[in-house]
């Protein structure tokens, strides 16, 4: 007996329906993916996902790839560090005014162990949330000495003292440049910058480059640009193609092969305090977080060497 995707594409591969090669296409990527077997890194990743402009898919390339990587069998941790608290909504966390959050971590109230939340979608993700009260955080601690380091300081005590071992920490930073965004760099060894497939994101590229080098020179010489990540991209538009290749002829090393296309259940999901991922596990925005998810995995290896390199050159 046929499964599913073999009688979807016997109906549709040979037809003339785009709509039907799309969905064939859909099926078989979907089927290739439930093959594929995810490695874990030998040691934690932490990775922040940042870029000052706004409406990129910063969260919710934050959101679904630590989704994408928890469901394949990684122990993941996501920080928000967004006063919006986009990535808990989506993650289904409660983030209200006056809810234990990273503020209050920020703040030595209370620790990361006492704020997280497991996700009730995926077993092995953990979430510590963020709420408006995060919003004034830089004014409250910009007088303090280690105002840099305490979110550094937060993690690597907790990772240090806790019963888990956590294979991946992301951090989701908000859309600027200030002092939320200087503490998850320092507090990480990687950074994921998800690019939008239009020309206004290359413009602000540069600028994000040009912090993250201050941020190296200054305060945490091992931090690497690991990863890049084209969103929204539409494969229909010569522009998305264009600005594709603009960015992996700058970057080919770090740039994902994998692009993130506009879909609507991607944009639907959080409004439900889901991922795409648990939300439309079968769609094409699922299917194309987790192939991304997919090749961070495969590189691990390859960038915590360069991570260590960097530490033995500072």
């Amino acid at each position: 007996m046929e499964s599913a995707e073999q009688t979807i594409r016997r109906i549709f591969a040979e037809g003339q329906s785009p709509v039907g090669a799309e969905i064939a296409l859909e099926s078989d990527r979907y089927a290739q993916l439930q093959k594929q077997t995810f490695p874990k890194p030998s040691k934690t990743r932490l990775i922040a996902v940042a870029n000052q402009k706004g409406g990129v898919g910063k969260t919710t390339s934050t959101v679904n790839l630590a989704a994408a990587l928890a469901n394949n069998g990684a122990q993941v941790l996501v920080l928000d560090m967004d006063p919006q608290g986009n990535a808990s909504t989506a993650l289904g966390v409660r983030h209200a005014s006056g809810e234990p959050s990273v503020y209050d971590v920020l703040e030595g109230r209370l620790t990361l162990a006492e704020v997280k939340h497991q996700c009730p979608d995926f077993e092995t993700l953990d979430v510590v949330p963020a709420s408006i009260d995060l919003s004034g955080a830089e004014l409250e601690v910009a007088d303090l000495p280690n105002r840099n380091s305490l979110l550094k300081e937060a993690v690597d005590k907790f990772l240090a003292e806790s019963d888990v071992h956590y294979d991946y920490v992301f951090i989701d930073c908000p859309p600027s440049l200030g002092l939320l965004v200087i503490n998850a760099m320092c507090a990480v060894h990687e950074m994921l910058i998800p690019i939008q497939a239009e020309y206004y994101a290359l413009e602000g590229l540069g600028q994000l480059i040009n912090t993250i080098g201050l941020v190296q020179d200054h305060f945490n010489p091992s931090l690497t640009v690991s990863t890049m990540l084209v969103t929204m991209f539409d494969r229909r538009t010569l522009l998305s193609r264009e600005v594709f290749n603009e960015v992996k002829n700058h970057y080919p090393s770090i740039v994902l092969e994998t692009t993130i296309p506009r879909t609507v259940k991607i944009s639907e999901a959080p409004s439900f305090s889901k991922s795409v991922i648990a939300y439309d596990p079968h769609g094409m925005g699922a299917i194309s977080y987790g192939e991304a998810a997919l090749e961070i995995a495969r590189r691990s290896e390859n960038v915590l060497e360069a991570i260590a390199t960097r530490m033995k050159e500072a």
